[in-house]
């Protein structure tokens, strides 16, 4: 029966994750009696400031009143879902995927793509911005909680994951998995990044075997984020009536699904149409992920996680015919909803609030609350910049703009 291989949970295979196994945390700490290493993680995650500052920031800065829209929050937990279904399905460590798709947004700014478009313009001069490596940052130095260790001592598979889910992490590397970005010339073309510094320095502390690539548990999460904000750009899209229906129609798949949708409930009124359409979109892509990997998998028979991790390719992955459906949509989305001249207009503001900002703070680091003065006022450069767009980047949208207006007036 179509999709019953998602529903079956059987042992995990020899390639999964074994959180008996794990190679451990930065400081060592005794097993706990009732949760296994990485649920540990992923709950440790859950409860961090961090996580719950996700909840004020912009997925897709979209213009318009309501409640409805995604935030980084929503669409993490989305990721999380199908993440752990992917697991699921290729028999590997579901908490290790969740805990990964639960961290993958730590590090990105207030107001989505453009706020870190703007924070990666102002950090240039100074080694750039990537929101992986600041996931990493939040997750080993930002987060204070903890009486023995700054950050959240997340195991070693966790961090390997926040930090490689998009493949091996050298200097130019190409990232497999990119998320949509209004500065790239088509949405989910891959690009090629630089080896972030605190990735490096972290690596050298705590090694995470950065020319392999990351573990089949971590792959899931990053094609379960690729598959979530397909689903919910479109749905938010159309609510927003950025685009409608038919507009979107011109891609092949989805013209395809939505005839599917017409055709055995003719008449059915737009908010059912759009949600079925989007929930099969997302079936859709799920299933074909599942058959897609598991073919991997059983064509290279990985009989460890190192092994997987070995392998020389991503595991996880859509089938060609899929994965050139997806390409369309993102093409789509990039012309009609991450170019729309409404979203546009907001970003434009968003980017001007963090351009000045950053300058104001790097310049004049008192005028930050008394911690983060603390940290600035004695360095230079590059060190003072960094301290900066940690600051920055932990906003939520609406801190931001409270900042402008306490900094600025008005």
């Amino acid at each position: 029966m179509k999709g019953a291989h998602m529903a079956v949970r059987g042992p995990l295979a020899a390639y999964a994750s074994d959180a008996a196994r794990s190679r451990g945390r930065l400081y060592a700490e005794a097993p706990s009696p009732t949760r296994s290493e990485f649920q540990r993680d992923r709950d440790r995650i859950i409860h961090c400031t961090a996580f719950r500052r996700l909840a004020h920031k912009t997925q897709v800065f979209v213009p318009l009143d309501g409640d409805h829209f995604r935030t980084r929050l929503t669409h993490t937990i989305e990721v999380g879902q199908i993440a752990r279904a992917l697991a699921r399905a290729l028999r590997v460590d579901e908490d290790l995927a969740e805990a990964v798709a639960l961290a993958h947004d730590l590090g990105h700014t207030p107001f989505g793509h453009a706020g870190e478009g703007a924070l990666e313009a102002c950090m240039a001069p100074f080694g750039g911005f990537d929101h992986n490596a600041q996931a990493l940052r939040v997750v080993t130095l930002l987060e204070r909680r903890y009486a023995r260790y700054d950050g959240l001592d997340l195991t070693w598979e966790t961090l390997e994951g926040i930090v490689k889910h998009n493949g091996p992490l050298l200097p130019g590397a190409r990232d497999e998995h990119p998320l949509p970005h209004p500065e790239e010339p088509v949405a989910g073309v891959a690009c090629v990044r630089p080896l972030s510094r605190y990735i490096a320095a972290f690596d050298a502390i705590f090694p995470l075997d950065l020319s392999t690539f990351a573990s089949v548990e971590a792959q899931a999460a990053a094609q379960a984020d690729d598959i979530a904000y397909i689903g919910h750009d479109i749905d938010d899209g159309l609510r927003a009536e950025l685009f409608s229906l038919d507009d979107i129609a011109r891609t092949p798949f989805i013209a395809g699904v939505l005839a599917h949708v017409r055709d055995e409930y003719p008449g059915l009124e737009r908010p059912r149409v759009i949600h079925e359409l989007v929930r099969r979109v997302i079936t859709a892509f799920v299933e074909d992920a599942i058959g897609e990997s598991l073919r991997r998998l059983a064509r290279i028979s990985p009989e460890s996680a190192d092994e997987a991790r070995r392998a020389g390719e991503t595991l996880v992955r859509l089938s060609p015919p899929m994965a050139e459906a997806e390409r369309e949509i993102k093409a789509f989305l990039f012309a009609n909803m991450y170019r729309h001249e409404k979203v546009l207009g907001v970003w434009e503001r968003a980017r001007d609030a963090i351009s000045r900002l950053f300058p104001t703070f790097f310049e004049n680091p008192e005028l930050m609350p008394a911690e983060w003065a603390a940290q600035a006022v004695p360095l230079q450069d590059a060190d003072r910049a960094i301290v900066v767009a940690d600051y920055i980047a932990g906003m939520t949208d609406r801190y931001a703009l409270n900042e402008v207006k306490r900094v600025f007036g008005g």
